[in-house]
C-alpha cells in the first residue's frame, strides 16, 4: 500500500496494458502517473508498493494469482509483473491497486501449450502512430474485434519538439509536452502524451501486445550507434534515455529493460501451439550503417559482404535456431521494415530505399537461405514502417528474376502518420511497375492488417479508416489476400 504523502490523484491516467504472452505466463503493465503534466507524473522521489490481481472473470469473484510490486522512481513508478503459472490458452482478467484507486479492467490472454493442436490465431498488427498527424481510430477496431494478440511494428512515437497544435487532430498540445526529446526526461513526457490517448488504451486493455521499435523511437532512420541526421556523432547516450524510456512504457519482460551499457535484448519468440511460431525482431540496434549510402543511394557491392548484417550476429543465430527447431505449420516474422526489393528506377537505375532490407542484401540472402535450410513450411513476414500497404512475393533471390517465391510478405500502412494530406501513392506509385513481385500498393490509406491464421491458410485483411481527423471514423475492407497452406506467396480473395 502506499505510504503517507502520496498524492492522492489518479494514478491510472495512462492506463494498464499485458504483453508478451507465453502458454504460463503474461507481463502486466502500468505506470502511476497521477499529474500527468508533472516532469514526474506528479510521484515522490520514493518507492511504492501496487498491488496485482488477476481472475477468471472480469469481477475478480476469485483471484487465480495476485500479489505486490515497487514501482520505483528509476523506472518511472512503472510496473512490469510477470504473471505466471497461469492455465494455457485461455483469457484472464487483471487491474491494479494503489493508494485507494483501482485501475481499469484488462482482459489479456496466454498461449496454448506448446505442441498443442491450436485451430486459429487471430492478431492484428500495426505501426508508425505520429500523434500530431491524426487520431488513432483503428485502435476501436482492434479492441473491437476480441483479438487474440496485438503485433506493433514501430514508431509508438516519434522523436523531436511539438508545434502548439496537432496538425490532423487540431488540437491545443499542452506546452509541457513540446520539448524535444534528447534525454530520459524529454522522452518520458512524449509518451506520456502519446498515452493518455483513450482509443490507445483500449487497444492495450483487451489483448496482449508483442512490441518492437524501428526508428523514431530514437532518431529518424538511425543504424546502431550512427544517424546521418547526428553530423557523424555518436548517439549512444540519446540511445540509452529513449531505451529506457521505451522499455518503461511497454508492456515487455524484465528482461528486455537496458543494461549498463544501453542497449536493450527486445528480441523475442511467440510459439502458438502447433500452429504458428512468431518472431519478432529489432532491425535497428544492431544493424551496421548502410553500406552505400542512407536512404535513397544507388545499389554497391560492398552491401554484399557477408560482414554486413541488419540483425547482428547473435540475434541471427536466435533466429535461425529458431527456424530450424520450429515445429509450427506458419512460421511469422515480425519485421520493422520491408524485407521485398523496391527498384526505384527500373531497368534505366538501380537506385534502392537503403533503410530497408534492399541496404543489406547479403542479410536478406541469409535469411532466405535459412528458411531453405530449416525447411519453414510456410514463411510469412509482417513489416511496419512505410505508411503504405503492400502485398509482395519474397523471391529466392531478387537478383535472380524468375527465382522461386518462397515467401509472402504484408507490409502495413501507418495508423495515422502522413496523415489524410500526405499520401505517398504519388511517390511509390511509379515504382510499382519495375517490381512485379507486388501484388498490391495503396499509399493513400491509414490503417491496420488483421490476420486470421488456421490449417488450410494465413489470411490478411487491410482495414483502412475514413480520416484520421476523426477518432471515431469507421473502417472498411480494402482488400484480403491469403497464403494457403503449403502454397508460398499470397492471392487477392
Amino acid at each position: 500500500m502506499a505510504g503517507a504523502g502520496m498524492p492522492q490523484g489518479d494514478p491510472f491516467t495512462l492506463g494498464v496494458a499485458s504483453g508478451d504472452p507465453d502458454h504460463r505466463s503474461v507481463v502486466l503493465w502500468t505506470r502511476l502517473v497521477p499529474e500527468p503534466l508533472a516532469p514526474d507524473g506528479g510521484m515522490p522521489r520514493q518507492a511504492t508498493a501496487v498491488e496485482w490481481q488477476v481472475s477468471r472473470d472480469p469481477g475478480f469473484s476469485s483471484l487465480e494469482r495476485h500479489g505486490s510490486v515497487r514501482a520505483v522512481p528509476g523506472l518511472a513508478h512503472s510496473v512490469h509483473v510477470e504473471a505466471d503459472g497461469l492455465a494455457p490458452d485461455r483469457e484472464w482478467f487483471y487491474r491494479f491497486r494503489w493508494n485507494g484507486h483501482v485501475s481499469p479492467v484488462g482482459r489479456t490472454r496466454t498461449a496454448p501449450a506448446p505442441g498443442a493442436k491450436t485451430d486459429r490465431l487471430d492478431f492484428a498488427f500495426a505501426s508508425c502512430q505520429n500523434y500530431v498527424d491524426g487520431y488513432w481510430p483503428s485502435y476501436r477496431h482492434i479492441a473491437a474485434d476480441d483479438l487474440d494478440l496485438v503485433v506493433f511494428l514501430g514508431d509508438y512515437v516519434y522523436e523531436g519538439r511539438l508545434g502548439a497544435v496537432g496538425k490532423e487532430r487540431s488540437v491545443a498540445i499542452p506546452s509541457e509536452y513540446r520539448g524535444g526529446t534528447q534525454d530520459l526526461l524529454g522522452w518520458r513526457l512524449r509518451y506520456t502524451l502519446y498515452k493518455q490517448d483513450l482509443d490507445l488504451q483500449l487497444a492495450h486493455a483487451r489483448s496482449p501486445w508483442l512490441v518492437t521499435w524501428d526508428d523514431h523511437e530514437v532518431v529518424n532512420d538511425y543504424a546502431g550507434t550512427q544517424s546521418q541526421y547526428a553530423g557523424g556523432a555518436d548517439i549512444s547516450a540519446m540511445r540509452a534515455a529513449a531505451y529506457q524510456a521505451w522499455f518503461e512504457h511497454q508492456p515487455v519482460r524484465i528482461s528486455s529493460r537496458p543494461t549498463a551499457d544501453g542497449g536493450a535484448r527486445i528480441h523475442k519468440r511467440l510459439r502458438w501451439g502447433r500452429l504458428a511460431q512468431v518472431d519478432l525482431v529489432d532491425g535497428r540496434q544492431y544493424r551496421d550503417v548502410p553500406p552505400c549510402g542512407w536512404g535513397e543511394a544507388p545499389a554497391c557491392s560492398a552491401a554484399y559482404e557477408p560482414s554486413v548484417t541488419m540483425l547482428g550476429t547473435e540475434q541471427e543465430q536466435w533466429l535461425y535456431d529458431g527456424l530450424k527447431k520450429s515445429k509450427a505449420q506458419w512460421d511469422v516474422l515480425a519485421s520493422n521494415v520491408m524485407l521485398a526489393r523496391l527498384d526505384h528506377d527500373g531497368p534505366d537505375g538501380d537506385r534502392l530505399w537503403h533503410d530497408a532490407w534492399d541496404g543489406f542484401p547479403a542479410a536478406r540472402q541469409r535469411l532466405i537461405g535459412a528458411w531453405r535450410e530449416a525447411g519453414t513450411r510456410n514463411p510469412v513476414v509482417i513489416t511496419g514502417d512505410w505508411h503504405s500497404t503492400f502485398v509482395n512475393d519474397i523471391h529466392a533471390d531478387f537478383d535472380q528474376p524468375g527465382s522461386p517465391v518462397v515467401a509472402a510478405e504484408f507490409v502495413g500502412t501507418s495508423l495515422s502518420s502522413n496523415g489524410d494530406r500526405t499520401p505517398y501513392g504519388p511517390y511509390y506509385g511509379p515504382m510499382v511497375p519495375f517490381n512485379p513481385h507486388i501484388r498490391f500498393f495503396d499509399g493513400d490509406r491509414r490503417g491496420h492488417v488483421r490476420c486470421t491464421v488456421d490449417r488450410e491458410q494465413f489470411r490478411a485483411d487491410l482495414e483502412m479508416v475514413t480520416t484520421v481527423t476523426r477518432a471515431d471514423a469507421p473502417r472498411s475492407t480494402l482488400a484480403s489476400f491469403a497464403v494457403q497452406d503449403g502454397r508460398p506467396g499470397a492471392v487477392r480473395l
